[in-house]
């Protein structure tokens, strides 16, 4: 019998979904191992989840005050060519007399990479670091940072 609860755990354990990183307001799943090939580019997309009632500022806010979204990657085996952030949505506010350019929901960001010169072939990691700000209707909490780590493989 133990060894049958010993093989199911494992089991569940190989099945279980990627693992989350959660700021309590943001959720960001782990994203994918990502194949790099030798020549061209490769998307990259980072899940990401808001808690119903909460809205992100874009990437491109419409006030400066504002704390806008960043996703910033290290240089690695493979290089960043351009980010890519969903349309926003427009929300109106007390505070401001210009709407909101946010983001709700579940949403992606898109990386687009390619091969850094001189990158050996094999595993690795890309890391990077997102940055937001969280408010609801009635206050903005702390600006955050969340690590992202992306498995890769270079080919």
């Amino acid at each position: 019998m133990k060894n049958f609860c010993v093989s199911a755990g494992l089991a569940i354990m190989a099945c279980a979904p990627a693992m989350t990183q959660s700021t309590g307001v943001l959720t960001v799943s782990d994203p994918d191992q990502m194949k790099v090939p030798r020549t061209g580019s490769v998307e990259q997309h980072l899940k990401l989840r808001l808690q119903p009632g909460y809205h992100v500022n874009s990437n491109k806010p419409n006030d400066d005050f504002l704390i806008p979204m960043r996703l910033n990657w290290e240089k690695g085996a493979a290089e960043a060519e351009a980010v890519g952030f969903p349309k926003p949505t427009l929300e109106r506010s007390e505070f401001s007399d210009k709407p909101l350019s946010v983001y709700t929901g579940n949403f992606e960001i898109v990386t687009k990479f390619r091969r850094a010169a001189g990158a050996a072939p094999g595993p690795g990691f890309l890391t990077g670091k997102l940055r937001y700000q969280a408010c609801n209707d009635k206050m903005c909490l702390p600006p955050k940072n969340i690590d992202i780590r992306v498995p890769l493989l270079v080919e």
